[in-house]
């Protein structure tokens, strides 16, 4: 089986987003061309790839991504050509053929000479992975704007208002999600979250995962997380990528989810499954969401 190759479409010109009163309001591309204004806070240098353990329930693995005119490897390399996948019955999913989005006329993608704040010019929603086949689609979720309340439901009551606060105070531009169950029961759902820089992406991953070490804003009905090391072989340049799992003993269901910092944008992708959540479409879902942010 042969790679897919990735190439970017043509340029065209932005879809805004429905007015909704739980999304953010949405700019155009054409809008979000020009470099946004400087943070209040001065913006983070830019991070060399990091690997092991941030905290002492971080683990920070370098995912390893694909520009434009690259290939979605996962999707289509030869089962024995990804580690850790080696056999035809290894369980990963059916998802569609991969393409990056059509950027604004001009408009540089993420990490390019003329893009120096690590911007994602693209829809966000054209940055969601689809679901793959045989799944049923949130309806709620659908890969349009999906409004902070949507992310915030992830958590439980007593941190939301906190996360909400947060938000608030921390130039939060759009969120885009997408959720779907597939027959093996497995519950998926991915939030995208554009800030207005990177530096309020850097700062919102690292609050993130100083409350996670302390066992705060894990996901519902989650209250204990264990360091996740399913994602040791994913490699995408210049993103950082924390994984965890529900830590045993859980209940009926086990939940897995990871925080992808790409530039400007937070990916967070949750699964829930009965009996226990599986590594290898956790691997593959979380990889390929990774690999369109880069």
């Amino acid at each position: 089986m042969t790679e897919q190759a990735l190439t970017p479409a043509p340029p065209a010109p932005p879809v805004p987003a429905p007015a909704e009163e739980t999304a953010p309001a949405p700019v155009t591309e054409a809008e979000a061309a020009p470099a946004p204004a400087p943070a209040p806070k001065p913006k983070k240098s830019r991070r060399p790839l990091l690997l092991g353990i941030a905290r002492w329930t971080a683990a920070v693995l370098v995912c390893g991504g694909v520009g434009a005119g690259t290939a979605l490897g996962i999707t289509g390399m030869e089962r024995t050509d990804v580690p850790g996948l080696a056999t035809e019955s290894d369980g990963r999913w059916d998802y569609p053929k991969l393409a990056l989005p059509a950027l604004p006329e001009d408009a540089p993608r993420p990490w390019t000479e003329g893009n120096a704040g690590e911007i994602h010019h693209a829809d966000l929603r054209k940055l969601l992975l689809p679901a793959p086949a045989g799944a049923t689609v949130d309806p709620r979720l659908n890969g349009g704007w999906a409004g902070l309340d949507s992310y915030l439901a992830l958590l439980p009551q007593k941190d939301r208002g906190e996360v909400k606060e947060y938000m608030a105070d921390s130039a939060l531009r759009h969120v885009a999600a997408r959720g779907w169950t597939t027959p093996d029961g497995t519950t998926t759902r991915v939030h995208l979250l554009r800030f207005a820089s990177v530096a309020f992406a850097e700062d919102f991953k690292d609050e993130t995962m100083e409350a996670v070490s302390k066992s705060s804003r894990l996901p519902l009905d989650v209250e204990e997380a264990a360091i996740d090391m399913s994602l040791k072989e994913v490699d995408v340049p210049f993103l950082s990528l924390y994984s965890y799992a529900e830590k045993e003993p859980y209940g009926p269901e086990q939940t897995r989810w990871a925080y992808i910092q790409a530039g400007d944008t937070v990916g967070v992708v949750t699964q829930t499954r009965k009996g226990g959540t599986l590594t290898v479409p956790f691997q593959q879902t979380v990889g390929l969401q990774a690999q369109l942010l880069g």
